[in-house]
């Protein structure tokens, strides 16, 4: 809504998103190597602190070149994050011998992470009210860096100091890489299911189509992130269903065809059936992963969802959530042939 309220067309706001991916290609796989050379822990911390600047950017220069480089430095603060915050979790898991739960627990940190949406929508709605962007801008900057702050607490695993010392960071880069290929079929879901939640970036331009003033789109798709909740905490308890992820896509073309206020309830339907599939292939990547460099392995299956969230970026100028639907299709037509 920043972007569109400060003038932006709809394709230029795509070509933000497409220079936010665009970082993440290129830096994805050598900040996950960075993550297993030296400290997940430090990634994390470094993350939050680069997401500041990237929100700060966007309160100083509201512009098309402020936005950029504001997506830019978010763009690397993802990265860091991306792969070293599941390989600290699972081989913290692994080192008291419960890596079996990791599952359950990587749903339940899903489940919060979005539950955590609805008491900041609230607070969103307030900030826009009394302070408008900026106000909104500046928390977000706190925000940032108070997770950076609380990431200094997390425990790190002890890892063998004599392999770290004879592998260098190219080395543990080669080592991920070399590490996906086995397990290609599992990095590819990956890939492919979790670039769909580049969509989420749309969901308010959404509501706005749909005739929802501007003032009230947090608290009208105050929904979405409980039913998305609702998916991933069940994902913890219930196996994988085939049929999930065609569901999800169907319940998404019948809202773009409503394209009424009263569709955001499908939405909410559309994003807690996805988040119930992003859990299972998620969690299977990460079992089937058996080398010590899981933060890269992870990485090369973002990286590749950020190929394909390029044409999400596409589909939503050509076609905006009818198009992402049918492409939610494919993707559960070739899960389900794989």
């Amino acid at each position: 809504m920043l972007f569109a309220d400060s003038g932006l067309s709809d394709a230029s706001i795509s070509v933000l998103l497409a220079i936010w991916s665009l970082t993440s290609v290129v830096f994805e796989v050598p900040s996950g190597a960075l993550a297993d050379r030296f400290s997940r822990r430090g990634c994390l911390v470094a993350s939050g602190v680069l997401q500041a600047f990237g929100y700060a950017a966007w309160v100083l220069f509201p512009s098309f070149w402020g936005f950029a480089a504001g997506f830019v430095l978010w763009g690397l603060g993802g990265t860091l994050q991306s792969g070293a915050f599941e390989a600290l979790l699972y081989d913290g898991l692994a080192a008291n011998g419960d890596e079996n739960r990791y599952g359950r627990l990587n749903a339940r940190v899903d489940t919060i992470e979005l539950i955590a949406q609805v008491p900041v929508a609230v607070v969103a709605t307030a900030l826009f009210s009394f302070g408008g962007y900026e106000l909104a801008g500046w928390a977000s900057v706190a925000m940032c860096l108070a997770s950076s702050v609380i990431a200094l607490r997390f425990p790190e695993p002890e890892r063998d100091d004599e392999d770290d010392d004879e592998l260098g960071y190219l080395a543990t880069l080669k080592t991920g890489l070399r590490a996906s290929v086995p397990i290609k079929r599992a990095v590819l879901a990956v890939a492919l299911v979790y670039s769909i939640d580049a969509f989420e970036e749309y969901f308010t331009l959404l509501a706005q189509d749909w005739s929802v003033p501007t003032v009230w789109v947090p608290m009208a798709t105050i929904g979405v992130p409980l039913t998305g909740a609702a998916g991933a905490s069940l994902a913890g308890r219930l196996p994988f269903r085939g049929w999930v992820l065609f569901a999800s896509g169907a319940t998404l073309i019948a809202a773009a065809l409503l394209a009424v206020p009263l569709a955001i309830i499908l939405l909410g339907l559309f994003y807690g059936l996805y988040r119930f599939v992003l859990v299972h292939v998620e969690t299977e990547l990460q079992h089937r992963i058996e080398s010590d460099a899981r933060a890269t392995v992870t990485s090369v299956a973002a990286i590749g969802s950020e190929f394909v969230a390029f044409a999400v970026y596409g589909l939503w100028v050509l076609g905006s959530a009818f198009a992402i639907g049918v492409m939610v299709l494919v993707v559960a037509l070739v899960i389900w042939r794989r």
